[in-house]
């Protein structure tokens, strides 16, 4: 079996759980890291024994990685993506949201055009087992179609909306959006450094199989637990022909069809091990799209940019007033008129 060279860009709280994850991982080792901060980047490479770099470039060059985990803030996105893909480095899993702004989704959207370099997106919760099961239900076709699709968390849209949307599509066969109408409010997220976005958005999704899902994002969002912790308010769910499909993050997942139900809570396994688990998961699938070009990650960067379009749609749709067909082409300053909307400020 092939063992993989894989190194880490970035060594915040984040990085920790892409580490933690190759315990599980079984055709890959971790061999590096390379932080801008020297203290971070020196205590992440000795708790996981690696080799620590300042430079990514320089880090690239040495090691030769098959894999680069990039983690960092997502303004970083394009600059650091390029240089991987400058370098030849055969595949990159960057975290998410893969953009902030039209003009970032714009330039990955140009590099995925020219790049070989196989890039996939971190929403590591889609391999979740649970997740997976709820899927797998599905795909049986016991269920039948699915009519209606329900995305919520309590996060923003780069927070937690990119996850929940890519769970709701992984339900469905990945079918893409076609129509989205809805409305955002809210701009003290928009200057967040993470996570830049409207504080509040709703709206509704339209899938070309007939799907249709009710995206709502923030303090609105409804609960699933109760806990005051806004990220513990992760869900979907697929209600089909026959029966439905649940899962939440922290909480519950649920198959209820004609044969009956089955059941079972994210505490059954503990939160950390789920997470473990699926980002292991996400890790092998994307050594399994380094040995076979036709089995891409689910979370490949071009479904991703697909997912990003949907979003700026939003924005649209609340500068407009009106429902956006999908894919379009969204404006350069969009994000600034979307800020003038929402502070009032409108010509």
């Amino acid at each position: 079996m092939m063992a993989y060279r894989s190194v880490i860009v970035g060594c915040g709280p984040r990085a920790r759980w892409h580490a933690q994850a190759y315990r599980y991982i079984q055709r890959g080792t971790l061999v590096a890291c390379c932080d801008l901060d020297a203290g971070r980047r020196e205590a992440f490479a000795s708790e996981f024994g690696l080799t620590p770099y300042a430079d990514v470039g320089t880090m690239l060059s040495a090691e030769t990685p098959d894999l680069v985990h990039v983690v960092t803030p997502p303004r970083t996105r394009v600059p650091l993506l390029t240089l991987v893909a400058d370098a030849g480095v055969p595949a990159c899993l960057v975290e998410k949201p893969i953009a902030t702004e039209v003009r970032d989704w714009r330039a990955l959207g140009e590099l995925l055009s020219q790049t070989a370099t196989k890039i996939g997106v971190n929403a590591q919760f889609r391999y979740h087992p649970d997740l997976t099961r709820c899927r797998e239900a599905l795909r049986s076709g016991e269920l039948g179609d699915v009519r209606l699709l329900e995305a919520t968390a309590g996060g923003t849209i780069c927070d937690q909306g990119v996850h929940v949307i890519d769970w709701a599509m992984s339900l469905i066969g990945d079918d893409e959006p076609v129509w989205i109408f809805g409305a955002t409010a809210g701009v003290e997220d928009m200057a967040h450094q993470m996570h830049p976005s409207p504080s509040l958005a709703i709206g509704e999704v339209r899938f070309g199989g007939g799907a249709r899902a009710l995206w709502h994002l923030g303090r609105t969002a409804p609960r699933v637990l109760q806990d005051p912790a806004y990220y513990k308010h992760c869900r979907v769910a697929a209600y089909a022909d026959c029966g439905h499909v649940l899962y939440e993050e922290f909480g519950r997942w649920e198959i209820v069809g004609r044969r009956g139900s089955i059941s079972g809570h994210a505490e059954d396994r503990g939160w950390e091990e789920g997470n473990h688990l699926a980002q292991a998961a996400l890790t092998e699938a994307m050594f399994t799209w380094l040995e076979d070009d036709k089995k891409p990650v689910g979370t490949c960067l071009n479904r991703a940019l697909i997912q990003w379009n949907t979003v700026l749609g939003l924005y649209a749709s609340t500068v407009w007033r009106r429902p956006v067909e999908l894919p379009f082409d969204p404006p350069d300053d969009l994000w600034e008129r979307l800020k003038q909307t929402l502070s009032g400020e409108e010509a």
